[in-house]
């Protein structure tokens, strides 16, 4: 007997939905509605149908969802149930966000060992939640889940960091920057590594290279709790931001 694999949906990057061996194409609205119902689970119909249609009248939405419903692939168990007013998605779908999700919660939680031999530095710096729709409920869920992210690598970087695999923090710590050039809470990460490693040079030309980023984005320094890492005599010399910096495309492009 042969045996069929569960339906599969991909956000992260472009949409795709895997039903069986293949995949399905959907037309946009029937994109926007799974989606949507992916990354809420359960919602009633009528907030679906004024997100998704915002600029109709409400039996008019209504009627693009009962469509749109309709247009939907038919199987056993559907991709889309009914409770009441409400619609939700079947539990066998699996989303990739969910995954992306529970592994970053996990890591913010500290809950997964199998993480101190497995680092998810794959999962945690893959691609964006439907790069290119600009809807505000793709937007609003797309910043969450990259702070989530910013989050989860700024944590793994320094557990793994402590675990004495300073090379995988640094990795962890640099995806972070290369995702928010600005985010002090990264290059931390990439400082503290090379601490760990001996390799002070390198932890003051990171740092004076952060300051003259800071300076030139946003006119502003690091925070106290920055220069405090390195060692104190060397901490004046690097809030002077001096020492060898890369020229050229700049500080942004570097850190990238």
């Amino acid at each position: 007997m042969r045996l069929v694999s569960p339906p599969q949906l991909r956000l992260l990057g472009q949409f795709r939905l895997e039903l069986g061996t293949g995949t399905v194409e959907l037309c946009r609205n029937g994109q926007r509605l799974l989606a949507f119902m992916a990354l809420r689970g359960r919602v009633s119909r009528t907030v679906l149908a004024g997100t998704l249609w915002p600029e109709v009248t409400e039996e008019h939405a209504r009627g693009s969802l009962r469509t749109t419903l309709w247009k939907l692939p038919h199987g056993e168990p559907p991709l889309i149930g009914c409770c009441g007013d409400s619609l939700l998605v079947t539990p066998a779908l699996h989303v990739d966000v969910h995954a992306l999700q529970q592994t970053a919660l996990d890591v913010v939680e500290d809950c997964g060992p199998s993480f101190r031999t497995r680092p998810p530095l794959k999962l945690l710096t893959g691609e964006d939640l439907l790069p290119g729709w600009d809807e505000d409920w793709v937007l609003l869920e797309r910043e969450r889940l990259r702070q989530l992210r910013l989050n989860a690598l700024d944590m793994l970087a320094e557990a793994l960091i402590r675990q004495g695999r300073t090379a995988l923090g640094m990795e962890a710590a640099w995806a972070g920057v290369r995702a928010e050039p600005l985010r002090e809470s990264a290059h931390r990460g990439i400082v503290s590594a090379h601490l760990a490693e001996g390799n002070v040079s390198e932890a003051v030309r990171h740092y004076n290279a952060f300051c003259r980023l800071l300076s030139k984005e946003l006119g502003v320094a690091p925070s106290p709790r920055f220069a405090r890492m390195l060692p104190e005599r060397l901490a004046v010399r690097a809030s002077l931001c001096g020492g060898d910096l890369p020229r050229g495309d700049g500080l942004r492009g570097w850190f990238r």
